[in-house]
């Protein structure tokens, strides 16, 4: 996988690491709205694949397929962000729904139920979750993306890769994995469960509804509703 100067040959990389890419395009399509093309993601990450060959340097320590991963990641990212995928009108609401939240966690010091939220946005609580239902994609969110920024579009520009940092630093912070752990202890016991089974055991919708007794658009609707849950917990972390 290396020439003589210890760098990565690009075909044989792009041919070992393809699948790669494929899979996280399909790990991600699955968060987006149905407007986005799997084939536009593969090809965005095909792009931070070959930078990420130009860029890698194997005395630094890093494995090369998770150096990798994060500019493909990246990559998609960039390539959703200059798409505009995500209506303005659905960032307000994710935002909405979040301050509803925290007013009423404040309030009551405990979670709040949908009707409770529904009460305080005034509106039914069918319109509440169809809001939450329209949320998916806006959750595409990875943990250390828990700002106080309100601009319409830093949502994903606040993912862009900065090629002097780590992401994942902030996961190996023992203080924000114990403000995680309780965050996600203190959701209801359906929106955890929901939690677990999505990205602990990477089970899919329609599995997750099959094990809840719901549909799928219900299970969409907890797991945007979790999230909400965290983003509000962990707001202080940036």
């Amino acid at each position: 996988m290396y020439t003589a100067r210890g760098t990565l040959e690009r075909d044989a990389a792009i041919e070992k690491y393809g699948p790669l890419v494929r899979r996280v395009a399909a790990q991600m399509i699955a968060k987006l709205p149905a407007n986005v093309e799997l084939d536009d993601m593969v090809q965005a990450g095909m792009i931070g694949l070959v930078d990420a060959l130009s860029r890698y340097q194997p005395d630094q320590g890093a494995q090369f397929e998770t150096f990798a991963m994060q500019r493909i990641r990246g990559a998609m990212l960039d390539e959703l962000r200059e798409a505009d995928w995500l209506p303005r009108s659905v960032r307000r609401n994710q935002r909405t729904i979040e301050t509803a939240i925290r007013k009423l966690e404040q309030r009551h010091k405990r979670p709040p139920t949908e009707a409770e939220v529904a009460e305080v946005l005034e509106m039914p609580i069918e319109q509440y979750q169809h809001m939450l239902g329209e949320a998916r994609g806006s959750q595409l969110v990875y943990l250390d993306e828990f700002s106080d920024q309100d601009a319409e579009d830093g949502f994903l520009e606040r993912f862009r890769i900065d090629p002097g940092s780590d992401p994942s630093m902030m996961l190996r912070d023992d203080r924000f994995r114990g403000a995680l752990i309780e965050a996600v202890e203190d959701l209801p016991e359906r929106e955890r469960m929901v939690m677990g089974m999505y990205y602990e055991q990477e089970m899919n919708l329609k599995e997750i509804g099959a094990v809840l007794g719901v549909t799928e658009s219900r299970v969409s609707q907890l797991h945007s509703q979790a999230v909400a849950r965290l983003r509000v917990k962990l707001r202080g972390w940036a």
